[in-house]
């Protein structure tokens, strides 16, 4: 059952209850209320009756029964709208009786010293209040019964009963509709709640719930945008990962290939025996270097799978020192290639592992001289403290990186121009070694394109192991 049909059914519950309970207790209070006034209205009736009859009997105790009746009949006569029924009778006989017959009253003798009120419905039809009484007169009881219709009081009742009815049937509607439409308002945004997680459920992460008011529903749809942003985030995460381990396998199968052909057709020509020994050795060449080749994969691999299981202890170094050093030992190695290696250090010291952060500026700076296509350029190392670690930038002015490889970069065996790389003997394997030393150094790693000179790229690497 829908929450909005519950919530109409809860309020017209309420309302029966409530308006119910309340309109029978008014009607029948104002009842009890009418009907007692009607009581005493013929109470008054009755001792005036009654009060008459013992004046006539004072006068003359001895009167007989005959002149009493006349006395009572000259007293209806002259007051009839007081007494609308009235009769006098002793023990067996009726004496005198104008109205409605109360001969049914006659069962039973009302109390000499009291007025008994009793209710009764004549052969004619309505309701009737009868008030009985005796009296002594001659050495005899009489007995006085007066009646007052009350026929209006239940034709009133039953008309404010009526008229409740259809005020309750009215209000019954109002309220179904009032509270249908309202539980409606209030449970429409946990529909598009649900229809937003059904959407999600079949696909559409990108589905999010529009928010309307500042309630507690509102807070449950922005917390569940967050929720689906927070989960297409991961799932376009998860899918990047599964692309990249795809791109990975492809890559790997890929640079396993060439070197496996080769070894597989020289080894086969080394089998056949036809090779002179020229082409004996160039073939045994053949199979060293892609032997060596093969050897190299394995150990960059191995090195790159030792470094994210490696349980790092951090020990404090200046990487001023760090990275000078590194300079001063890669000129010789680039004056050969006519490129200038400058440094620009900022003094301090920070936790690092130095054997690791000598392996990244050595990555580092291999991309940045294969970048360089020319003799002469410049590799600059620039190295500045942070409050919780230090940062080193790596610049060279070479040609720089296509837009479309900079998220690319870290990936084993995604290469910029793999022509060139395989020539120079990259696997593609050196950023991505990067990127998981920074990652033990709790810091990042950031590749662009330089803006303070023509061309040329920017190799960004923040180390947030820490300070002393």
């Amino acid at each position: 059952m829908k929450f909005r049909v519950k919530m109409t059914l809860w309020m017209l519950a309420v309302l029966s209850l409530l308006f119910g309970a309340g309109g029978s207790l008014l009607i029948s209070g104002f009842f009890h209320d009418a009907m007692e006034r009607e009581k005493d209205a013929a109470f008054a009736s009755y001792r005036m009756a009654w009060s008459a009859l013992q004046i006539v009997n004072g006068l003359d105790p001895y009167l007989d029964t005959e002149a009493i009746t006349r006395t009572m009949e000259q007293l209806c006569e002259q007051n009839g709208s007081a007494w609308p029924a009235l009769c006098l009778a002793t023990e067996t006989d009726v004496l005198y009786e104008s109205g409605p017959s109360l001969a049914r009253l006659l069962e039973g003798e009302p109390p000499s010293d009291a007025c008994l009120i009793r209710l009764f419905t004549p052969e004619t039809g309505g309701r009737w209040l009868a008030l009985s009484g005796a009296v002594q007169t001659n050495g005899e009881t009489l007995f006085l019964h007066t009646t007052h219709d009350v026929s209006s009081l239940y034709a009133m009742r039953r008309s404010q009963q009526q008229t409740y009815l259809r005020v309750f049937g009215v209000m019954a509607v109002l309220c179904a509709v009032a509270s249908y439409t309202m539980s409606r308002l209030l449970t429409a945004p946990l529909t598009r709640l649900s229809r937003a997680s059904r959407a999600i459920a079949s696909g559409k992460f990108d589905s999010r719930v529009p928010i309307r008011g500042e309630d507690e529903i509102a807070d449950v749809s922005q917390d569940f945008n967050v929720m689906a942003e927070q989960m297409e985030k991961k799932i376009s995460e998860l899918r990047q990962a599964m692309e990249r381990q795809e791109r990975f396998v492809g890559s790997f199968a890929h640079e396993m290939k060439t070197p496996m052909t080769s070894l597989i057709g020289y080894a086969d020509l080394l089998r056949s025996g036809k090779l002179t020994p020229g082409e004996q050795a160039e073939a045994a060449d053949y199979l060293y270097s892609e032997g060596k080749r093969l050897s190299n994969l394995s150990k960059k691999l191995l090195e790159l799978l030792v470094v994210r299981e490696k349980d790092l202890p951090l020990t404090e170094v200046c990487p001023a020192e760090l990275v000078e050093e590194f300079a001063n030992r890669l000129r010789p190695l680039m004056a050969q290639r006519k490129i200038a290696v400058a440094c620009a250090c900022q003094p301090g010291t920070c936790l690092m592992e130095p054997d690791l952060i000598w392996s990244l500026l050595l990555n580092l700076a291999d991309n940045a001289q294969k970048a360089i296509p020319r003799e002469g350029g410049e590799i600059l190392f620039r190295q500045e403290m942070l409050p919780d670690g230090c940062r080193i930038q790596v610049l060279d002015d070479g040609r720089g990186i296509p837009e479309a490889s900079l998220e690319h970069l870290t990936e084993a065996f995604y290469r910029v121009d793999k022509a060139r790389s395989r020539k120079q003997g990259g696997y593609g394997l050196g950023l991505a070694l990067c990127q998981e030393i920074a990652a033990l150094h709790h810091g990042t790693i950031r590749f662009e394109n330089r803006t303070d000179a023509p061309r040329g790229a920017c190799v960004t690497v923040e180390l947030r192991g820490g300070r002393p």
